[in-house]
């Protein structure tokens, strides 16, 4: 719990992955083009990505992936990222935590 808390407070928008997730992708493809540069973390690639998925799940996100945090806060998975997105309040969560600037 702790890594992740760690790498989550790292940078403005964070995001725990797998390399094989389409949904991770998406919603990877979903900051990038509303301008942000999220730290991205694949789990399947990190010696400690077990344990940090455990975490996750331990946080509420199931599946394990995408958990999204911005500001440092766990946001949610990919249908809670997908929510904000359509009622407009991811972009105003990605400006209020200076991970884009418009």
């Amino acid at each position: 719990m702790d890594r992740v808390r760690e790498l989550a407070s790292k940078k403005a928008a964070v995001i725990f992955t797998k390399s094989s997730c389409c949904m991770c992708y998406s919603i990877k493809t979903l900051f990038y083009e509303l301008g942000a540069s999220p730290a991205i973390h694949e789990l399947d690639q990190d010696p400690y990505g077990r344990e940090m998925e455990r975490a996750l799940r331990g946080l509420g996100c199931d599946p394990s992936v995408p958990a999204v945090f911005i500001g440092g806060r766990f946001v949610g998975s990919s249908k809670d990222v997908i929510s904000l997105h359509v009622d407009g309040s991811l972009k105003q969560m990605l400006m209020d935590a200076k991970a884009i600037w418009f």
